[in-house]
């Protein structure tokens, strides 16, 4: 069977201005244009919306989906099994999120009593389910399988003392790092105070710390443009400008 643009978009629940973005960038070409002018869509290209919106309900950008899809290794059988371990997992995560719901309002009720500890599981599970999608493949290639179950099981564990300095941290440093940038020397004093509250922030995930590691991760900083985005929020060169500063602080230049 084949659709007209407002007919795909209508079948699928997204808009028709979505699916002529998507033809516009390349992530998903009608399969010809007809004597009206009107995009025609036949079957493989319905097979290929549902996987983009797939990968799109997983929270993956248009850019990565496009580098998956278009892969010559790209195998759709494959990617529907991902798909569902993926859904499955976020599943779970609901799951716990709304038990953990429940649980809080027993314990508003009086109906039962709710540790500090439970109360944070969810989103302690979220986060690291977060970090997994968005960073998981480096990170594990980088540092190895233990090494991230470590850090995993260190953040599942921490209190909520604990889980509110390290936000707090992580605030601190956007914040001396700014600062620092305006002086513009990565071994000046206030540069030097970003990289030892960053390895304090690290040492709350970190199983165990050394120099060589934190080095390591100040250059992804840089080399990897999802972490890279993080920092340059704080303003453009921020990522380069703290990982001289970690690099400086290590003694790893």
């Amino acid at each position: 069977m084949e659709y007209t643009v407002q007919k795909l978009a209508q079948l699928a629940g997204v808009s028709s201005r979505t699916l002529r973005y998507y033809d516009e960038i390349g992530i998903l070409k009608p399969a010809r244009t007809n004597s009206s002018g009107y995009r025609i869509y036949g079957q493989k290209e319905v097979d290929r919306l549902q996987q983009i919106l797939f990968y799109r309900e997983l929270g993956i950008s248009l850019d990565q989906i496009k580098d998956i899809i278009t892969a010559p290794a790209f195998d759709a059988a494959d990617a529907l099994k991902e798909h569902r371990e993926r859904l499955l997992e976020k599943r779970k995560q609901l799951d716990l999120l709304i038990t953990n719901v429940e649980k809080t309002i027993a314990s508003a009720e009086g109906r039962t009593t709710m540790s500090d500890k439970e109360k944070f599981e969810g989103f302690k599970k979220k986060m690291i389910e977060d970090n997994e999608k968005q960073y998981g493949k480096e990170i594990r290639e980088k540092y190895g399988e233990e090494t991230v179950e470590k850090s995993n099981a260190k953040l599942m564990n921490m209190t909520r003392e604990e889980h509110e300095a390290v936000v707090k941290l992580a605030e601190e440093i956007n914040s001396t790092l700014d600062q620092a940038m305006e002086k513009g020397d990565p071994a000046g004093e206030l540069a030097q105070k970003a990289a030892g509250l960053h390895k304090q922030w690290i040492t709350y995930y970190w199983s165990e710390y050394s120099k060589e590691a934190h080095a390591g991760l100040a250059e992804m900083y840089v080399a990897d443009e999802r972490f890279k985005a993080y920092y340059d929020k704080v303003r453009p060169g921020a990522a380069e400008f703290l990982r001289d500063a970690i690099k400086i602080y290590t003694g790893q230049q």
